[in-house]
C-alpha cells in the first residue's frame, strides 16, 4: 500500500493536475454532503463531517465550497442530491485485489462503468467478500524523517492511541486505530512534530509486489477508476518499489 499512496503523491506533484484537481474537490464535496446529512452541520459533534474538511483543507478546497457542500447536505439549499454509499470489491491485473467505494445517486449507471474499465484493463469485478476481509480500516500519519526522531514518534504517538511507528525510507509511518485518528494527529501537533500527510485508509494485509513491467497497467487501472465521478477512492494491495514508481512516473 505504501506504493500506492506514493503514486498519488508523485501524480500530485506533477504538472497537468488541474482537471484531477477539479474532481477531487467534486468528490470530497460529495463526502462532506453526505457527511452532514447523516450527522449534522457541526463538525465538533460529527467526526465523519470533521474528517472530510480536513480532506477538504488538505487539497486546499476554498472554503466557500466547504460551506456550501455543508450547507447543501443540511438541506439549508433546498432538498439536493442524494447519494448511495457502496463498496465495490474486485481484482485487477496481475492478481491485484481491488475495493472500490463510491457515493452514487444512479447505481445502475456506476455499476457498469466500474465493470467496463476493469474489463478493458485487464480486471473484473468480483462478488462482495472476495477481497474486503485482506483489508483493515486504519488512520495512516506520515512524518518526515527530518523533523522528528522515531523516539519523539513513539512517545507522542503510542500514548495517543496509535499502534505502530514504521520506517518507510524517508517518512515515518504512523499507523492506529480509526477511532485514534484525531487523537494521534493532535497529539504530534502538541508535542510540536508536523505531519507530512494523514489519512483514514484501508490497509492490506498481505500486497502483490509489481515490477517496471508490470506496475503500468495496474496504475492506468486506478486512474481511470478514479475518473469516474462516483468513484470516491480505490484501495489496492500491489507494492511498486521507489525507484519502479520514479521511474516509469517520468
Amino acid at each position: 500500500m505504501a506504493g500506492h499512496s506514493k503514486w498519488h503523491n508523485i501524480r500530485l506533484r506533477k504538472g497537468a493536475q488541474d482537471a484531477k484537481r477539479g474532481k477531487q474537490f467534486t468528490k470530497v464535496a460529495r463526502e462532506i454532503i453526505v457527511a452532514a446529512k447523516s450527522g449534522g452541520g457541526d463538525p465538533d459533534a460529527n467526526p465523519r463531517l470533521r474528517m472530510a474538511i480536513r480532506e477538504a483543507r488538505s487539497i486546499n478546497m476554498p472554503n466557500d465550497n466547504i460551506e456550501r457542500a455543508i450547507k447543501k447536505g443540511c438541506g439549508e439549499l433546498g432538498p439536493g442530491e442524494t447519494y448511495e454509499e457502496a463498496m465495490f470489491e474486485g481484482y485487477g491485473p496481475h492478481g491485484v485485489a481491488l475495493l472500490i467505494a463510491t457515493l452514487t445517486d444512479n447505481r445502475q449507471r456506476t455499476v457498469p462503468e466500474i465493470r467496463s474499465i476493469l474489463g478493458k484493463r485487464g480486471g473484473n469485478l468480483g462478488e462482495g467478500g472476495c477481497v474486503s476481509w485482506m483489508f483493515e480500516r486504519k488512520g495512516v500519519i506520515n512524518v518526515e524523517k527530518t523533523k522528528a526522531t522515531e523516539e519523539d514518534l513513539f512517545e507522542a504517538a503510542l500514548d495517543a492511541g496509535a499502534d505502530d511507528v514504521i520506517d518507510e525510507a524517508d517518512t515515518w509511518r504512523v499507523t492506529c486505530p480509526p477511532e485514534a485518528y484525531e487523537d494521534v494527529l493532535k497529539a504530534l501537533e502538541t508535542a510540536g512534530i508536523p505531519v507530512a500527510s494523514s489519512e483514514v485508509t484501508m490497509l492490506p494485509s498481505t500486497s502483490v509486489k509489481l515490477g517496471e513491467k508490470e506496475a503500468p497497467s495496474i496504475l492506468r487501472l486506478l486512474d481511470d477508476l478514479e475518473d469516474i465521478d462516483d468513484v470516491q477512492k480505490v484501495y489496492a494491495n500491489f507494492d511498486i518499489p521507489d525507484e519502479v514508481l520514479e521511474a516509469i512516473s517520468g
